[in-house]
């Protein structure tokens, strides 16, 4: 009977089908069996077919559960949508007079830093320590996740530093912690310490790097890990992806796709997802069709159509991407939020208002609520369209307060049709929201310079420099020949800066020979027409 019920429940499939093996096990009177009850509770409160709530209605009816249970228990509240319930159930652990193991304190530092709660992590902490686990590795090597997933990263750095003994976990999870907390000087520190490294230590310092803005860096790690690191995984790989996308890297990012296949890694969603973003940004529209075609429908969700629906309206596809977005809802994928993000950006880019009233409208229709993204784009769609009175109607009326990415739209708006009105009102309150951004002062005293207000322009680029905001160097990438090139204006760090200004004051000549002679024959024509 015991081998049978096992059995079955490894062919579980559904939380109907669990509950009528719990029936089963009532019937045959083996709920007080240590090796089924064990069995049973860790399928309903771990797998994906089972439930936590369920789990814990059987469990608080057995009489003396034993340590390994209640661990189960306490791990499927820490993975669940109420982490806080992992630490109800170690309160009542203790009260039963359960001694906990080295296994129940992991469980309660992920649950602490699930809740971003670095004072309830430091409590399970100080636990630990007082019933003889400090020098666990298993246990601080949780801690050390827990700390610096709270960004407490001061207290992660004293758990490892106390550590007599660490594995590479330790080492990742402290070189993780770093990357997560924008530390990338400290992260690279840890990573050239450590004895040993995988794939996880290369992927962290990679994904550090993309999310700290240094794309170019996450590449050159990347060169390295190829070199003497181990094969790349999802991870790695998404990331790599990401910083080709942002530095618009086609070249690398062919390559990325090449190493993906020549190493035969399954090509899961989110990895085809990560490719369609990358070609799309990069401007290979028809390669980001490819790759978005090549996956079934059975094998796609909306993160995907997503990718693709963006990628064509940033390009001004606006009729194509709404051609996908019809062909998404025939196939019966969903649109979310992101979806209708999209298809406003779209509208943004081709002007089209009444479209994107329409998709706003839809939003909230199928009962999602707008977020300060919808309305930055609706807000775009009005400016760009020259309707900047309507535009800043739309924005006096959300239910939220403006945000700079909002104000910014409009102010764009104001600039291109000449509405200086607007555009110092819009501007002032943007200074406000934002002011140690460069962006800000140099918005609005490009607002006065439009309409000759000198001594106001003056002023704008006064009051940032008594701020001591300094102005960000702007910067163009190019890719030749595979390698990354930047420039920023005036810049001669480039090797061959010589032979490029050289150029590029022959192409300017050019073109002002081009400009005269197209001038002189307008002029020429005009005369012809006169006479």
């Amino acid at each position: 009977m015991f081998q049978a019920l096992v059995t079955n429940l490894d062919k579980c499939k559904s939380l109907p089908e669990l509950k009528q093996i719990h029936a089963l096990v009532v019937t045959f009177g083996l709920t007080h069996d240590d090796s089924i009850s064990s069995k049973f509770l860790s399928s309903a409160a771990l797998s994906e077919r089972g439930n936590i709530d369920y789990a814990y209605r059987v469990f608080s009816r057995l009489s003396t559960p034993r340590v390994f249970i209640w661990n189960t228990i306490i791990r499927g509240y820490s993975n669940s949508k109420n982490p806080n319930k992992s630490i109800s159930v170690f309160v009542e652990m203790l009260r039963a007079g359960v001694f906990p193991d080295y296994l129940t304190y992991p469980f309660l530092a992920k649950a602490s830093a699930r809740l971003l709660k670095p004072e309830l992590g430091g409590a399970i902490h100080g636990h630990a320590l007082k019933t003889g686990f400090e020098l666990d590795k298993f246990i601080n090597n949780s801690l050390i996740h827990m700390y610096a997933s709270c960004r407490d990263i001061v207290y992660a750095r004293r758990v490892f530093d106390e550590m007599p003994i660490r594995n590479i976990v330790s080492w990742n999870a402290m070189l993780d912690g770093y990357a997560k907390c924008g530390d990338m000087a400290l992260a690279r520190q840890v990573f050239d310490l450590m004895p040993q490294k995988d794939v996880v230590s290369w992927s962290s310092l990679i994904d550090g790097y993309v999310k700290s803005g240094d794309h170019k860096e996450a590449l050159e790690v990347f060169e390295g890990m190829r070199d003497l690191g181990p094969k790349a995984n999802e991870v790695t790989t998404v990331s790599v992806l990401c910083a080709c996308a942002h530095l618009g890297a086609l070249h690398q990012g062919r390559l990325m796709h090449r190493y993906v296949m020549d190493n035969g890694l399954p090509m899961t969603l989110v990895l085809r997802t990560s490719l369609v973003d990358m070609y799309a940004k990069c401007g290979a529209i028809e390669e980001a069709l490819d790759v978005f075609r090549g996956a079934s429908n059975g094998k796609s969700d909306v993160l995907l159509w997503n990718a693709m629906i963006g990628g064509l309206a940033t390009h001004g596809l606006d009729k194509e991407s709404f051609e996908l977005f019809a062909e998404m809802q025939i196939v019966g994928i969903a649109p979310d939020e992101i979806t209708y993000l999209c298809l406003l950006s779209a509208c943004a880019h081709g002007g089209l208002v009444k479209e994107a009233w329409y998709f706003f409208e839809c939003l909230q229709k199928h009962g999602m609520t707008p977020k300060s993204e919808h309305y930055a784009c609706m807000v775009d769609v009005l400016a760009r369209a020259g309707q900047v009175a309507e535009a800043y109607k739309f924005l006096c009326e959300m239910p939220m307060e403006p945000t700079a990415s909002l104000l910014g739209a409009l102010l764009n708006g104001c600039l291109i049709y000449g509405k200086s009105d607007f555009a110092e009102i819009v501007g002032r309150k943007l200074i406000e929201l934002d002011p140690d951004h460069d962006g800000r002062y140099i918005g609005l005293s490009n607002v006065y310079a439009a309409v000759k207000r000198w001594k106001e322009a003056r002023t704008m680029r006064e009051a940032m420099e008594r701020r001591g905001v300094k102005k960000s160097a702007g910067f163009s990438c190019v890719e030749m020949s595979g390698a990354l090139h930047s420039f920023i204006a005036h810049d001669e760090s480039h090797p061959d800066s010589e032979e490029i200004y050289r150029l590029l004051k022959f192409i300017v000549s050019q073109m002002k020979l081009d400009v005269h002679k197209d001038n002189q024959e307008f002029l020429n024509l005009y005369e012809m027409k006169c006479t």
